[in-house]
């Protein structure tokens, strides 16, 4: 039997699941760090999400404890310390599959919310206002190309869906050299070929501030992006100029530098559409993401 700690929220039938393997389940959920490092070792494995950060001397900790395992319901590791996990024999599993679905068609929502003005169109008619006119003038996906930047997992799925619009999809990946039915470009060509740019990569070293001034000017006038991958490949304040300017229609934001985003200046543009990274957080991927970290689990001790 293992003790499994569960540090972020999931569901319910998962839980069930883990306890259905023989485990003890404890939540404990929101901790600090100083409670993190003082818990996590008393439990075998550790199960989170996005919102706690396990870093080095988390793990190191741990470590000196009975901590086998760690769980990543969802698909970027980047909250993880993977090599330090390594180099103390703590494996590091994700569900990278679950929830694929609903990130990219919050993507896709994303594109229709910037193209329409679904945003600002809202919330002034909420406040009775009949801006009819201002907002007349839209884009359609519809025989426009759309670039996405990085091509795994939820890419394709994105990539699956703009089509079923009628759009044209390039992509670029270094680490993809090609793929069926899309065409793969540089990022350059990208930049200059896109009517929509949407972002599928994790945030490293490599791909801080990938988005930046220079990128931008490349682009089309009238571009939308959209961000449902990790913030920090963004720069958000030359988006922002972009968007200002004119250059950038629209974005459609749903992760950022900070988390919570609490007075960032990009949100309050009315030109964004921001969610509170929602990407996963539908019921059904919420269920798909539970049963496979409790399978994970399960198959892990056995």
């Amino acid at each position: 039997m293992a003790r499994v700690l569960i540090c972020d929220p999931v569901a319910e039938d998962a839980l069930e699941a883990i306890r259905s393997g023989g485990h003890e389940v404890v939540e404990k959920t929101g901790m600090s760090l100083e409670e993190l490092m003082e818990t996590a070792p008393q439990f075998d494995a550790l199960v989170v999400r996005s919102a706690t950060k396990v870093r080095k001397p988390v793990l190191e900790k741990a470590a000196e404890g009975n901590l086998k395992l760690i769980v990543r319901g969802g698909v970027g590791l980047d909250n993880i310390d993977l090599d330090d996990a390594a180099a103390l024999g703590i494996s590091v599993r994700n569900t990278p599959s679950a929830s694929s679905v609903a990130v990219a068609e919050l993507a896709l929502a994303h594109m229709l919310a910037c193209s329409r003005f679904l945003g600002p169109a809202n919330c002034t008619m909420k406040k009775g206002e009949w801006n009819k006119k201002s907002y007349g003038k839209g884009k359609e996906l519809w025989n426009s190309t759309l670039g996405l930047i990085g091509y795994g997992r939820i890419s394709r799925e994105v990539a699956k869906r703009a089509k079923g619009f009628g759009m044209k999809v390039i992509f670029y990946d270094p680490f993809v050299d090609d793929a069926e039915g899309v065409q793969k470009v540089d990022l350059d060509t990208l930049c200059r070929k896109s009517d929509f740019v949407s972002l599928h990569i994790p945030h490293t070293e490599e791909t801080h501030y990938l988005l930046d001034s220079h990128q931008f000017e490349m682009m089309k006038d009238g571009v939308i992006v959209v961000n449902c991958a990790r913030g920090g490949t963004i720069n958000e304040t030359a988006l922002l100029e972009a968007m200002k300017s004119g250059k950038v229609f629209a974005s459609g934001i749903d992760v950022y530098e900070k988390e919570p985003a609490e007075g960032n200046s990009l949100v309050e543009f009315e030109r964004t559409v921001a969610t509170p990274h929602i990407g996963a957080g539908s019921a059904a991927a919420s269920s798909r993401v539970g049963a496979e970290v409790a399978r994970t689990i399960n198959e892990f001790f056995e």
